[in-house]
């Protein structure tokens, strides 16, 4: 399976779009296949999903995104893991182990654009990795 992880150096991303970068691993039978960092084109409405799908993303591993980014991801046959935090290599080895698991989104609606409030930040901390 090919995983999408919104990235921020070393951390996952609070919020998925307006992450720096996307790491992209391909693990199989719990071993990393292969990683590679790709830089994150725009957070442009309903571009992620096609760019993340058009690079064999079948997951997307974010710390949070909006209700409508997670409805757009399922259109494209790509399945939304929120709630996560913490270093790159740690959520890499919960998913080889099994371990990894998701929660609520860390964006609240309204957090974003599409919800009648246009905020340009989420309610999050930007610290909390």
């Amino acid at each position: 399976m090919k995983i999408a992880i919104s990235t921020d150096g070393n951390f996952v991303s609070a919020h998925f779009g307006r992450c720096p970068s996307f790491t992209l691993a391909e693990i199989q039978d719990g071993t990393i296949l292969g990683k590679e960092i790709i830089n994150n084109p725009g957070h442009h409405p309903g571009y992620l999903p096609v760019f993340l799908r058009d690079h064999g993303a079948e997951y997307i591993i974010a710390g949070g995104m909006g209700q409508r980014a997670q409805i757009l991801f399922d259109q494209n046959n790509i399945k939304t893991i929120m709630g996560i935090t913490g270093t790159i290599d740690d959520v890499l080895r919960q998913l080889c182990d099994g371990t990894l698991k998701g929660g609520e989104s860390l964006c609240k609606p309204g957090a974003g654009k599409g919800y009648g409030v246009d905020k340009t930040e989420c309610d999050h901390d930007e610290h909390d990795h």
